[in-house]
């Protein structure tokens, strides 16, 4: 009798544990959104790399033939249309000018569809530069390759130095970037726009602005950038090249080294240099040498100035080594006493060895 009581008992038992372990399984917990979903996709893009690849395209400049294609519309479209001195391009049904120059193609294009929007629904819109007119730019001095380039896409100057051969052994520290103060550039900001053109930062659309007065701009026309900070990719050092910019790569200060030395030479100061190394880049010292008085002459804004140093108290560390500075001439004397016991010594005893013996015989 007390058997079937039992199992009733753990019947309800099992029954009861199960619900619970189903409430438990059910419950509502925080998902996580799936990899493929859009949110997700804009949620792990760093912010600022759509426009960062729209930055990198061509800017249309002054110059430039484009061809304009409205889809379905060939009376709209256009073969060849020349942007104008002033960025400009007109279009059909459209009052006013487009600005063509600082947008990229497909910025270009947009721009054109929303003008025809009051006349057509959707317009579908294509621009393309047929050909690339804008001012080229230049790169001259201590490159491998100087020249003309002519810019078909936003580069940036360490990029163009590889098109010019790099720079070449005898380049100095600095790079000069000269923009030119008549072409308009896509990179100043509003305030600073020379020929009524310019790029809003925030917006990435072309804009007309008035020079102030005299045509000062807040921006300064010449560049100086670091070579090896360049190389090296710092931030700041590898800016945009705009077109008609002039680079100009100086070759190296230099150093001379003249007198008893294997290799008198002329040495670019591309690194620091100093005395010893200098004399040693020029093949060291020749015999007789007056190491002792090493003349260094620098030229200097009261007329040049004579140093002297002790080459061999430099070898023997007890003498700093002197920093040589531009046009520097270290100048290795040859000591006359030195040049006298040589001569003694390869033209006395040699005679006496040959006549020497000669003479005890008699």
């Amino acid at each position: 009798m007390l058997r079937p009581n039992w199992l009733k008992i753990a019947s309800v038992g099992l029954c009861i544990g199960f619900g619970i372990l189903m409430v438990e399984s059910g419950s509502p917990q925080e998902s996580p959104a799936p990899t493929n979903s859009p949110g997700a996709n804009a949620a792990a893009q760093p912010p600022g790399v759509e426009e960062s690849r729209v930055d990198e395209g061509y800017r249309i400049g002054p110059g430039d033939v484009l061809e304009i294609r409205v889809f379905e519309r060939p009376q709209l479209s256009r073969d060849a249309i020349r942007v104008d001195g002033n960025g400009r391009i007109r279009m059909p049904l459209i009052q006013g000018d487009f600005v063509a120059a600082c947008q990229t193609e497909s910025g270009f294009a947009e721009q054109i569809a929303g003008g025809y929007k009051t006349y057509l629904k959707d317009p579908q819109v294509d621009v393309f530069v047929k050909e690339f007119s804008s001012e080229p730019v230049a790169v001259i001095g201590a490159v491998n390759k100087p020249g003309s380039f002519q810019l078909q896409r936003r580069i940036r100057l360490r990029e163009l130095l590889t098109f010019a051969g790099g720079p070449s052994l005898d380049a100095g520290g600095t790079i000069q970037v000269i923009h030119d103060e008549n072409s308009p550039s896509c990179d100043r900001p509003s305030g600073n726009a020379v020929k009524g053109l310019a790029l809003k930062p925030e917006s990435g659309q072309a804009t007309t602005n008035v020079a102030t007065e005299g045509g000062s701009a807040a921006e300064s026309l010449l560049v100086s950038i670091n070579l090896h900070a360049m190389l090296r990719g710092e931030a700041g050092s590898n800016p945009y090249i705009r077109p008609g910019d002039f680079i100009h790569v100086p070759k190296a200060d230099e150093v001379f080294v003249v007198g008893n030395v294997y290799k008198p030479s002329t040495l670019a100061l591309t690194d620091p240099l100093t005395v010893s190394r200098a004399i040693a880049m020029a093949g060291g010292v020749l015999a007789a040498t007056r190491e002792s008085k090493i003349r260094i002459i620098r030229a200097g804004a009261d007329g040049n100035q004579e140093l002297f140093v002790d080459l061999e108290q430099i070898d023997k560390h007890k003498q700093p080594d002197l920093l040589l500075e531009a046009n520097d001439i270290v100048e290795v004397p040859t000591s006359l006493g030195k040049v006298v016991l040589r001569a003694f010594f390869t033209g006395i005893f040699p005679a006496y060895a040959i006549y020497g013996p000669l003479t005890l015989i008699h």
